[in-house]
């Protein structure tokens, strides 16, 4: 199995858990808070979005597809104590956005070798991981740390657990 070959199942993990986590949760639904100081889910799913954009132009520079004008700053931690509905998207925007942002983190993933998966990442990301492909591997690890708080706020919200 190739680096990138891993790297993309361990993508699918995140993606299957944020849909079922999100399938019968409405739009303001999105803007409850599991506690007062922490991020709701519409903005937690912008700042993940609008991360994975960052991080894989930052090893591909032009690879992934656009984010709709001003859409990083709209999730930025200057706006994360908005709770205003106007100031986030519906829930089938993030999701389309979420989409189209992974579809370009798998193309990109897979037209990497080996040896560049395992090249030095970039010094403006290094915090995300040592190498290019820990750069790939760290949004799935990012998406479900957030996931994880998602399942707090369904429980909340009187959901049953999912998992």
């Amino acid at each position: 199995m190739t680096i990138a070959a891993h790297i993309r199942s361990t993508l699918a993990l995140p993606n299957f858990v944020v849909g079922k986590y999100l399938e019968d949760l409405s739009d303001s639904e999105l803007l409850v808070r599991p506690l007062p100081e922490m991020n709701h889910i519409a903005w937690q799913l912008g700042h993940l979005i609008a991360g994975e954009h960052f991080h894989i132009s930052q090893v591909a520079e032009g690879a992934m597809p656009n984010l709709p004008e001003g859409f990083a700053e709209r999730h930025s931690k200057d706006t994360a104590a908005s709770d205003d509905p106007q100031d986030f998207l519906a829930q089938g925007e993030y999701l389309e956005l979420m989409e189209q942002q992974r579809e370009g983190t798998l193309r990109t993933l897979d037209a990497m070798s080996d040896e560049q998966l395992m090249a030095p990442s970039p010094e403006s990301i290094r915090y995300f991981g040592p190498t290019v492909g820990a750069v790939f591997a760290g949004e799935a690890t990012h998406w479900m740390m957030h996931a994880g708080q998602w399942a707090v706020v369904r429980r909340k919200l009187g959901r049953p657990p999912l998992f």
